[in-house]
Order: structure tokens, then sequence, then C-alpha cells
């Protein structure tokens, strides 16, 4: 059997899919999943443990017909027996049903008459669960796994000699991210990590802060080491590097991004900075901006989870 999912979004999308993906794989253990995912998202797939292949798709490109027409032939040729789509788009939907898949899964609404199978979208759970769903439309009612991911030996190999090269021993380390995307919204003020960097090293001073770098924050990583030169600087090259990073982490601190639903995956203790609410528990403290901006939260309120004062 051949299944194929097309998922739109970011790497935080992908990591929350995981889970469906997971209990497809358990439904159907012999079966060959595929998913067709951005080309920047392709990247979450070093870590998922039920996917064969992730395709490379850019949805949000102003793909020719041509284009379109090459992903149809090659999701034709490959024969898949049931497509699913957790996206309600009308484009996506037309696009499955010319692939001549027999089983198409997806959400009633814009175009699910091009679908086989539809379930109702609830808009209002959280992410894993709303895509959990879809199963239903497969006549399959298992319960939502937990978020898990698969860090692959060579990752948490390559983590293990970075923390003994920044000379960090048994007690662990702090982690910090910010991506400083160019969305104001998104992004918290370098001084405000400052004050926070200097709280965490104030209070506990035999703790290592390393700040977690990438091809986006170069410059915020800079900016940080000018006020700090003896902070400590760990550049995970890909996305299983950067999941082995986290889970050794006691405790990350960071924007919505990759590293956060990261650590949901592996368990760390997160403090997450977001726009809007997302579900917490135990060890994921959300930290909500009262505007819908980042940059308005206070850094007392982040010490105070960090700090419980």
């Amino acid at each position: 059997m051949r299944i194929v999912a097309l998922v739109p979004g970011k790497i935080g999308d992908q990591i929350l899919f995981f889970p469906t993906l997971d209990n497809l794989k358990r439904v159907y253990p012999d079966a060959q999943i595929d998913v067709v995912v951005e080309p920047g998202s392709k990247a979450a797939y070093r870590v998922c443990k039920s996917v064969t292949d992730a395709i490379a798709f850019d949805f949000k490109d102003r793909n020719s017909l041509a284009d379109w027409g090459n992903l149809i032939g090659l999701l034709r040729d490959r024969e898949y027996d049931i497509a699913i789509s957790p996206q309600s788009q009308f484009l996506l939907n037309l696009l499955l049903w010319l692939t001549g898949i027999p089983t198409r899964v997806g959400y009633k609404g814009n175009g699910s008459f091009f679908l086989t199978d539809t379930v109702l979208l609830k808009s209002q759970q959280q992410p894993a669960a709303r895509y959990h769903d879809l199963l239903q439309g497969l006549a399959k009612n298992s319960p939502v796994s937990p978020l898990n991911i698969n860090v692959p030996s060579s990752d948490i190999t390559w983590s293990e000699k970075e923390q003994q090269r920044l000379g960090i021993n048994e007690s662990g380390y702090v982690a910090f991210y910010d991506s400083q995307s160019p969305d104001v919204n998104s992004t918290y003020p370098v001084t405000f990590w400052r004050q926070i960097v200097q709280s965490l090293q104030e209070k506990q001073p035999n703790i290592p802060v390393v700040v977690i770098k990438d091809a986006s924050n170069e410059l915020f990583v800079k900016s940080m080491l000018a006020f700090f030169p003896n902070l400590k600087v760990i550049f995970p090259a890909d996305m299983g590097k950067l999941a082995a990073t986290i889970a050794s982490a006691n405790l990350l601190i960071c924007t919505d991004s990759a590293p956060m639903y990261l650590a949901l995956a592996v368990q760390t203790y997160t403090v997450a900075l977001v726009e809007t609410s997302l579900q917490q528990s135990d060890r994921f403290v959300v930290v909500t901006s009262p505007t819908g901006k980042i940059a308005d939260i206070s850094p007392q309120s982040i010490m105070q989870c960090i700090w419980g004062q």
C-alpha cells in the first residue's frame, strides 16, 4: 500500500502532523507513507520515523500549469492508494482528484466534493488533534499518539561532542533561540534577551547558557556575543542535530519556531514566547503577548516563569 499526504506549511506544522503519520503507520504497518511539503519544511522529516519520502513542492509559489502538471504526474506515477490533505483548500482537493488516487481524505469545505471521504474540521481543537481527525475518513478511530520524533544516533553523538567542545559538564545547560524573523510581531528585542541572559548568569552562574545559531539569526547571535563574550554558541546543521541539542538542554527559552516544536516532542522544559495562546503542560510554559506582538512581553514575566517568583 502507498499513502501520500499533502502538508503545506512551516516546520512546526509538519511536526504537529507527525502523530497522524505515526498512527497511519501503526494502522498500515507495511505501507509506504510519503509527504509533499514546502522545500523549507522538508528538513523536518529527518526526525520523522514514519515517512519514507518527503517530496518538495512550493505550494506558495506562483506555480505554472506545468508545475502543477508535473506534481500530478509524479503522484500518478507512484500509484498511491490513499491521499490525505490536512488543508481545506479547493486547489489541493482538485489536484488530488486529478491524480486519480482512489481514496482521497480531507475536511468538509472548499472543494470537498473532489474527495471521496470527508471529516468535519474542528478549528477549535489543537492542531495535532485536528489533523488526527482525518483518520476518521478511513474509518480509523485510534487515540491521538503522543508527539514523538526519531533523532538519529549520529546526531546524538554530534551533540555530545559539541557539549564537550563547549566545556559543558554534567550540570547541563540552558538554551535560548530567536529566529529574528523580519516579522516584527514574531521576534523579541535583543535588549530584553540581554536582561534574561544576565538574570540566568547571575542566579545560576554554574549552568552554561547556550544560544542556538542558524542561518536566520547570525546578527542576533553576534549582538548577544558583543554583550556576553563568553556566551556559548551552538550551530546545528540540520533538524536531527537541532533536536539532539534541545533534548540535552535543561531548559529552552524561545519564540514560536522549529526549536519550540522540537522541544514539545522531546519534552525539554520550555518557556515559549508566542503571539497567541498554545496548550500548556507541566513542561511547556507559554508566555502570551497581551497585544499579539512578542516585543510587548516583559522580560520580568519570562523570568517569573523561569524562577517561579
